[in-house]
């Protein structure tokens, strides 16, 4: 859990100056196969980036990667003492999907930048002057590039560190113009059977019925910090990678396709 006192000063210099997005692990590997990049998926992804004109921060999530790995050597969000030989796994799992991440947006005309979470957190609490050098590096044409993790939290203990974890840690921090999810499906749905699709979700217009999770409960963590972001006045974007257009379109504001949780 993240100390409220981390949060008591925002970077008003920082506001509304770039865009973090999430890569879901959903749309970045194949999640019925094990240790398998959706490579394709990621350069599409990548490509519709490079006319855009603002920072952007990039996080992605483990898939088919990290987040077999975590299931395989039981391993939680919560600090435990968990097999070190699992935790070795999980990291170096999540090392090989982020260089093949860095590879696919390079090879697509972009210039990331790997900035592994613990470039930013120490145990389970962010580095302040270290966020906040986030949008710096960003600004200057680089694409920061962050993901999901297994994390050092002390006394022998250890920890995943989700993308949508970080997601949240780093709106809350910098306030970005725009927070982008990117899955393989629509947005949030109330009825996945009948793909009954939930377009805009505020203050008046809230979840009121039970909303289709994935089996991993993956949708039910990104709904979660979505509401957390949005509260602190940035608008949250779900959006159908598999349809690159459409993130473009968010950002640009033209006939957005997808669920957004008004800020």
């Amino acid at each position: 859990m993240i100390s409220g006192r981390y949060f008591l000063k925002p970077f008003i210099a920082l506001i509304k100056i770039m865009i973090l997005m999430k890569l879901g692990g959903s749309i970045i590997t194949d999640k019925e196969k094990p240790l398998t990049a959706n490579r394709n998926s990621i350069r599409k992804i990548a490509s519709s980036l490079k006319n855009v004109k603002e920072p952007i921060a990039i996080i992605h999530g483990g898939g088919s990667f990290g987040h077999y790995w975590s299931v395989k050597y039981d391993m939680h969000t919560k600090p435990q003492r968990y097999s070190v030989k699992g935790v070795s796994v999980v990291k170096n799992s999540m090392v090989e999907l982020n260089k093949i991440v860095l590879e696919s947006f390079l090879e697509s005309g972009l210039k990331p930048y790997c900035l592994p979470p613990s470039d930013f957190m120490i145990g389970d609490k962010p580095l302040i002057n270290k966020v906040k050098e986030i949008p710096k590096i960003a600004k200057t044409g680089l694409t920061p590039i962050s993901y999901g993790d297994a994390m050092w939290f002390g006394k022998n203990k250890f920890y995943i560190l989700s993308g949508d974890r970080i997601m949240g840690i780093l709106c809350k921090l910098l306030r970005p113009r725009l927070a982008i999810f990117i899955t393989n499906v629509d947005g949030v749905y109330s009825d996945m059977k009948e793909k009954r699709l939930l377009r805009e979700i505020t203050k008046e217009k809230p979840i009121t019925s039970e909303v289709a999770m994935d089996v991993t409960g993956g949708m039910s963590r990104k709904i979660k910090e979505a509401f957390s972001i949005s509260k602190g006045g940035t608008d949250v974007f779900f959006v159908n990678g598999n349809i690159p257009k459409r993130i473009t379109d968010a950002i640009n504001d033209k006939g957005f396709e997808g669920t957004i949780f008004r800020g």
